[in-house]
C-alpha cells in the first residue's frame, strides 16, 4: 500500500508555487550547495544538533508556554547527541584541528549536561557518544578531565 501524496500545508509549497518557481530556480539553489566547503556543511550539521541537544537537556530558553525545563527531553536528546558524536567523530580527521576542535569541546560541554540531567546518570563510558569519544569526566564531583 503506497502512502497517501503529500499534502500543502504552512510548511510545505502548493504544487502551483513549486510550478511557478521554475527548474531554474532549483538548479541555482543545486549550483548554491555545490559551492559550500564541506567543513562549512559538518560544522552547520553539528551546530543544529547542538542546539537541539541543548534545548533537549533543558539548556534551551524559556518560552511562552514553554520553559526550559517543559523542553527537556533525555531520550532526544540522548539520540541528537549520539549523532552529533558520530558526525564529529567520523569528520575530525577531514576537518584539521582548527574546526574539530571546537565541535569536540561543543559536544563534550552537551555530554556533562546530560549527565548533569539525569536523575540517575549513566555510568563513565556509557553515556550519549561516549562509545565513539571515551568517557566524558567532569560534573558531579569528578575532578578529572576527558
Amino acid at each position: 500500500m503506497s502512502a497517501p501524496p503529500p499534502h500543502d500545508g504552512p510548511d510545505r509549497p502548493s504544487a502551483d508555487a513549486a510550478d511557478a518557481a521554475g527548474p531554474g530556480d532549483l538548479g541555482g539553489a543545486l549550483r548554491d550547495i555545490a559551492d559550500v566547503p564541506a567543513v562549512e556543511l559538518v560544522s552547520t550539521a553539528a551546530l543544529h544538533l547542538m542546539s537541539a541537544a541543548a534545548v533537549k537537556c533543558g539548556l534551551g530558553e524559556d518560552l511562552p508556554g514553554a520553559t526550559a525545563e517543559q523542553q527537556k527531553d533525555l531520550a532526544e536528546a540522548r539520540v541528537l547527541i549520539q549523532a552529533l558524536a558520530g558526525l564529529v567523530t567520523a569528520a575530525a580527521p577531514d576537518l584539521g584541528s582548527h574546526h574539530a576542535a571546537p565541535l569536540r569541546d561543543g559536544l563534550k560541554s552537551l555530554q556533562l549536561a546530560f549527565r548533569e540531567a539525569s536523575v540517575v546518570p549513566d555510568p563513565p563510558g556509557k553515556g550519549p557518544g561516549e562509545a565513539l569519544t571515551g568517557p566524558v569526566w567532569g560534573g558531579r564531583g569528578a575532578g578529572r578531565g576527558r
